[in-house]
């Protein structure tokens, strides 16, 4: 059984991700309002009822603020690390005591056959983490809101059929824009975003001959361009060698519309 997948929003104002494998359909992240949530999942022919369970990432008001909604209203377990369910309870209203499961850091869950490895990332949350799935020998990462990629990052996404991959800024643009000081230094720092240039450079440890597909993720509204962060990209994997456009698809994600659901 493969793996379908659909970034359904990305970016710094929402970030939800699909992924089903035979019955299993899991929700990871529900950063938009659980009517924009819904309308997300209806672009790509998802009825909400249908999903098994929803994946939390960290706390950030773009990953949870449709969360308790979607919860209740579908009646759907969650699953978070122990800090991260201290640090948002009291954003994401009541919920009932059997839909809160614990997902603990570095752990690996099945769920229907679907094997999801949680990992730890740097970013300014109480304890943030994402997940890779694999399913059959495919393996889709979905890796974004990182200051720095760090070598057991890669070491745990490493040569995936499909990355979801933080591209967040262009440096020029944000060291240049209209943020306060302290905001760029926190993106700039290791807590921070992935710029264009290190999501290039970071995917050319990690691309081996099984990936397929990578979507550029988590692009600020204010610091970058889907184009600019494309041609970036672009530009820093083929000088090392990887052609892209033929064997490797290099695809946009946007922060209102869902992706076409892709088959690993």
């Amino acid at each position: 059984m493969s793996m379908r997948f659909s970034v359904l929003a990305s970016g710094s104002t929402g970030n939800a991700f699909y992924i089903e494998s035979g019955e299993e359909r899991i929700l990871v992240d529900a950063g938009l309002s659980g009517k924009k949530m819904e309308g997300l999942l209806d672009q790509v022919n998802i009825d909400p009822q249908s999903l098994s369970r929803i994946l939390v990432t960290h706390e950030h008001s773009d990953h949870i603020k449709g969360l308790g909604i979607m919860a209740r209203r579908y009646n759907l377990p969650i699953y978070a690390n122990e800090k991260t369910w201290n640090a948002m309870e009291g954003q994401i209203g009541k919920l009932s005591i059997d839909q809160k499961f614990h997902f603990s850091m570095e752990e690996t869950k099945t769920f229907g056959g679907l094997d999801v490895e949680s990992f730890a990332v740097s970013h300014d949350a109480a304890d943030p983490m994402f997940y890779t799935f694999h399913k059959d020998g495919k393996k889709v990462a979905l890796v974004t809101d990182l200051g720095y990629v760090s070598e057991r990052i890669k070491k745990t996404v490493e040569g995936a059929d499909a990355y979801i991959f933080e591209s967040n800024h262009d440096v020029s643009m944000l060291r240049m824009g209209r943020y306060p000081w302290n905001v760029k230094r926190r993106i700039l720092g290791d807590s921070g975003h992935v710029s264009n240039e290190d999501c290039a450079l970071a995917l050319t440890d990690i691309i081996t001959d099984q990936t397929k597909r990578i979507y550029l993720a988590h692009l600020s509204l204010d610091n970058n361009m889907k184009d600019l962060a494309h041609m970036s990209v672009k530009n820093v994997l083929e000088e090392r060698g990887i052609e892209v456009g033929s064997h490797i698809e290099l695809h946009d994600t946007d922060p209102q519309e869902a992706t076409p659901i892709f088959e690993v």
